[in-house]
């Protein structure tokens, strides 16, 4: 989850990293021949999990919410219907299937959106933990971590008044990181085909406001990242990219970082934290589609803005590595109440994007493999939105209408030369 304003930053969540430029080493996982890396988030919300059957009870899944789903205007294309049906993603079989479609068409990592609470503990990590981690063929592509640190409300789905409920909170403190942060050593960076750059196990935090706030300020949050990366190095390895989603990395979530140590603007807030790397989740994190018409938005549009974005960054911030976000689409009406009106509001009440066919998406890989070229950084990054944020309108799963058109852009745009 987690996006466009306010709560709309708050869903499925981030990232990037990668090997160096250059032939891949023989025997990593993927082989792709050319010097681009691919990488698609992965938000792990269709399996059973404990913890959605006590909020939304017994068997329920996010299946639930897209099979719900309806037109709410006229041309609009819902209920979305996966080719595959409503599979269980936990299960390594289908795990493997996924693994297999990915890799062939020119995915090399699937960056987890990955969630770990005060008040839950671990939640929703059966997806990675059974299902990736089990299946036979995992080795054909690596993965990461999105920490989508992001207090959870309940909008799943939300109703028009916006009376939020607040599930969880996303601050964690010094004693349970020191936890989540060995966990995170243990059970994932030692797995050979985990995603890392230079040798360092890539980690990403999508909400870094939450992490220092949590932790009690700037200082006390780099002693944080510390931590992780001391356990990273008796566990053999030379540190971690720390990746903070592009997002907030922008002077307003500086000043919402609290504590006399508090950075004046975001190049004080990412030089103090150590940032390597910096990626961008979905379209609208940088684009103000609320601001652009209603119920639908041209794709273009949102693609325009994008591209200025990325080209911003890279001058804004020369030291980051900076991996471009190509979306697949944005449609979050599924996660809206079906009964209630659908009119302009906050996330997910927010317009669908339009006209994001195979071809369009084909044409915005282009034009991020032409970005890459131009900027030429140590490691050629793209990121994709996403593998399966279905009730937010972003999928390359395939689906009844096109099956696997877009796996077949990535593929011819990025696949192996």
């Amino acid at each position: 989850m987690k996006k466009v304003i306010g709560i709309f930053m708050l869903f499925s969540c981030y990232a990037a990293t990668a090997v160096a430029q250059g032939s891949r080493p023989t025997g990593q996982p993927g082989g792709k021949k050319n010097t681009y890396e691919v990488a698609a988030y992965y938000f792990p919300n269709y399996h059973r999990d404990s913890i959605n059957e006590k909020w939304h009870g017994k068997g329920w899944t996010e299946w639930d919410v897209l099979k719900a789903a309806k037109p709410r205007f006229p041309g609009h294309e819902q209920p979305k219907v996966p080719s595959w049906g409503y599979f269980d993603e936990a299960d390594p079989r289908w795990a493997a299937r996924e693994i297999d479609l990915a890799a062939d068409n020119g995915i090399d990592v699937f960056i987890y959106d990955w969630y770990w609470y005060a008040n839950t503990g671990q939640y929703l990590q059966q997806g990675l933990e059974q299902g990736f981690l089990k299946a036979p063929n995992r080795n054909r592509m690596k993965f990461a971590l999105m920490w989508a640190n992001h207090d959870w409300l309940n909008i799943q789905p939300a109703t028009f008044d916006n009376n939020r409920i607040k599930l969880t909170d996303g601050k964690v403190s010094w004693g349970l990181w020191d936890t989540i942060s060995t966990y995170i050593v243990e059970k994932y960076f030692k797995q050979p085909n985990y995603w890392k750059i230079d040798g360092k196990p890539y980690f990403s935090i999508y909400d870094i406001v939450n992490f220092v706030n949590g932790l009690g300020g700037l200082q006390q949050a780099k002693k944080g990242i510390d931590l992780l990366e001391e356990k990273a190095r008796k566990a053999g390895f030379p540190g971690i990219d720390l990746n903070i989603e592009a997002w907030m990395i922008n002077d307003g979530s500086a000043r919402q970082i609290k504590g006399p140590d508090a950075p004046r603007n975001a190049k004080e807030m990412v030089k103090a934290l150590g940032c390597e790397s910096a990626s961008s989740y979905c379209y609208v994190h940088h684009f103000d589609i609320s601001g652009a018409g209603f119920p639908t938005v041209p794709y273009s549009k949102a693609l325009e803005a994008n591209k200025k974005y990325w080209r911003q960054f890279i001058s804004d911030y020369p030291d980051i590595l900076y991996t471009p976000n190509v979306s697949m689409g944005w449609d979050a009406s599924p996660r809206c109440m079906q009964s209630d009106k659908f009119e302009l509001k906050t996330y997910p009440w927010t317009p669908v994007l339009t006209g994001n066919t195979p071809a369009a998406f084909q044409g915005a890989l282009e034009d991020a493999k032409r970005f890459l070229d131009e900027y030429n950084p140590r490691h050629k990054i793209i990121v994709l939105n996403a593998w399966n944020e279905w009730t937010e309108g972003s999928f390359l799963l395939p689906e009844k209408k096109y099956g696997d058109a877009y796996l077949k852009a990535i593929k011819a745009v990025f696949g192996d030369e």
